[in-house]
């Protein structure tokens, strides 16, 4: 079974992290990728049999404005820790119809998120899973500006958290893809923005996988916020330590 991350560019133009994890939990495959077809292609050889695709990016959209149900939920637990989730709605012409779901369609992915289809797709957000893997007290702050210094130390403690995954249960092996060694080295040689623009997708998408793992084998352990007709967010549960009373009290 492969377990495969997608951090989806909203729009066609921009691009989307690819990461490959096998069955044992190894990376196989970390790149980038531009169009649905690009995409496509690229994790083709590893969609044809038992699969899940993390994707992060809103894969079903029914809600005409506003929040959908899901993410009002999502955003009661979340949000205080600086990972709070856009709205996605029919509105935005990004989510109508969604790219995510768009995408699963010609791969032929189930994206209900109670699935145990043998290839299907669940929503992730790498932001919230940085907070319950690693109990974070804010976000890391790798994303885009044009602070080199700061994103670039940002990013890379984020690279350091992931390779320490090798000892999580499940386990998520970084150390022997040769693609991952030279991600990092591009990150530490980076000196401008664009440098790092490249690399954090690909980094994202190395999450967006490992939550696909995770799900699967400590299902007890992930939430679900909202469901298959309204559209959801799917991430490891946060941990009590960190959970508000209002949050705990929705468990």
């Amino acid at each position: 079974m492969y377990f495969i991350g997608l951090d989806l560019a909203w729009g066609a133009r921009n691009q989307t992290g690819v990461a490959v994890l096998d069955d044992d939990g190894r990376l196989v495959q970390v790149g980038a990728a531009i169009t649905n077809d690009d995409i496509a292609a690229a994790v083709a050889p590893y969609v044809g049999g038992a699969c899940v695709v993390g994707v992060d990016a809103p894969l079903i959209v029914r809600t005409a404005t506003g929040f959908r149900p899901g993410e009002t939920l999502y955003n009661r637990h979340f949000a205080r820790f600086e990972a709070g989730a856009q709205p996605s709605n029919t509105s935005n012409p990004l989510f109508n119809p969604a790219r995510g779901e768009v995408l699963c369609q010609l791969l032929g992915l189930d994206c209900d998120p109670h699935s145990r289809s043998d290839r299907r797709a669940i929503e992730v957000y790498p932001h919230a899973a940085t907070i319950s893997l690693f109990a974070l007290p804010k976000t890391l702050k790798y994303k885009r500006g044009k602070d080199v210094a700061r994103r670039r130390s940002e990013l890379l403690r984020l690279v350091d958290l992931i390779e320490g995954l090798r000892d999580a249960s499940p386990r998520l092996d970084v150390d022997t893809c040769p693609e991952w060694r030279e991600l990092r080295t591009r990150i530490e040689a980076a000196t401008r923005p664009v440098h790092l623009n490249a690399c954090e997708d690909p980094v994202d998408a190395v999450l967006c996988a490992y939550v696909a793992l995770y799900s699967e084998r400590r299902s007890e352990d992930t939430t679900v916020y909202g469901d298959g007709e309204t559209g959801y967010i799917v991430t490891p549960t946060l941990p009590i330590s960190l959970a508000s009373p209002r949050a705990a009290s929705d468990r």
